[in-house]
């Protein structure tokens, strides 16, 4: 009875170590007698007990890997040191595992190969500032080299450009003159700028000041003329009422009859009126003595 009971533990533990379980963004290469058998993607899968094996389990994440700083020689014979960061992804898990026998290291062997090349047909300042164009190249060079090895390369980035210290020193002193160049381009335009707005404001002020007068102008003129009008409107009043009172009074004189006595007292005190104003010459009229006459008549009347 022990030995059956023995024998069923071992056969439950072998067909338990016979089921494998592959999770996501991965993949197992399973092999038989030695040979590639399959290629397990996600899931449950069961496998031969004895012949078949995982020899390799291939992530098909993608994978980053930053390689340290290379020395290059730029074409105008300067040395600089690059480290480029490779971006890939496994997409053939039975390439990946058979086609060569260390993928990192103959990447970084790879990339160290193409940097040299493409740098060498470069100046350093091109080498500068053609970042784009050398991951570029890089990425095309290592994807086209890659490829039977199961590995896709996504991006190639020059992580940093070291060039040498004496370099180092011109390129701060130059980037700090461009600096200081630009702060002086700045400060004249802000100062441009500001003379501009302050001769605006000027001439705005000016302007408003201007029409202001104006207006004020046209006001006092309007005003003036008002005053004028009503001036001569009253002297007008004035005058037609004093001809209207004339007209009366002769009217009063023509319907009472007055007698010549009467009209040479009006006369006579017209004429006392003429002689209080401001004329410096009067003309007497030779009627003078008579109406000098008709009043004393009248004065004695008067008296009696």
């Amino acid at each position: 009875m022990l030995p059956l009971i023995v024998l069923v533990v071992i056969v439950l533990c072998v067909l338990i170590s016979c089921i494998r379980v592959v999770p996501q963004a991965e993949a197992f290469v399973v092999e038989r007698l030695g040979a590639c058998q399959d290629i397990w993607k996600v899931g449950l899968h069961l496998k031969m007990p004895l012949i078949d094996k995982v020899a390799k389990k291939v992530p098909l994440k993608e994978q980053v890997v930053d390689f340290p700083p290379q020395p290059v020689i730029t074409k105008d014979n300067v040395s600089i040191r690059i480290d480029t960061v490779v971006f890939f992804q496994i997409t053939d898990a039975k390439a990946y595992a058979y086609g060569v026998e260390n993928p990192i290291m103959a990447i970084e062997n790879l990339t160290a190969t193409t940097l040299r090349n493409i740098i060498g047909e470069l100046e350093l300042d091109q080498t500068l500032t053609s970042r784009e164009d050398i991951n570029a190249k890089m990425r095309a060079t290592l994807d086209e080299v890659t490829d039977p090895w199961g590995i896709k390369v996504n991006r190639v980035e020059l992580k940093n450009i070291i060039p040498p210290a004496e370099i180092q020193d011109s390129m701060e002193k130059q980037m700090k003159a461009e600096r200081e160049r630009r702060e002086t381009l700045l400060k004249a335009e802000g100062e441009k700028k500001s003379s501009i707005l302050v001769a605006e404001g000027k001439k705005a002020s000016a302007i408003l000041e201007a029409e202001a007068e104006k207006e004020a102008a046209i006001l006092r003129a309007e005003a003036k003329k008002q005053t004028m009008i009503r001036e001569a409107e009253g002297q007008a009043e004035a005058i037609l009422r004093v001809q209207q009172a004339n007209a009366d009074g002769i009217r009063f004189l023509n319907e009472a009859g007055a007698t010549p006595q009467v009209i040479q007292l009006k006369s006579l005190d017209a004429f006392a009126k003429a002689a209080d104003g401001q004329a410096t010459k009067i003309i007497i009229p030779s009627e003078i003595q008579s109406l000098a006459g008709l009043a004393k008549s009248v004065v004695e009347v008067a008296e009696k």
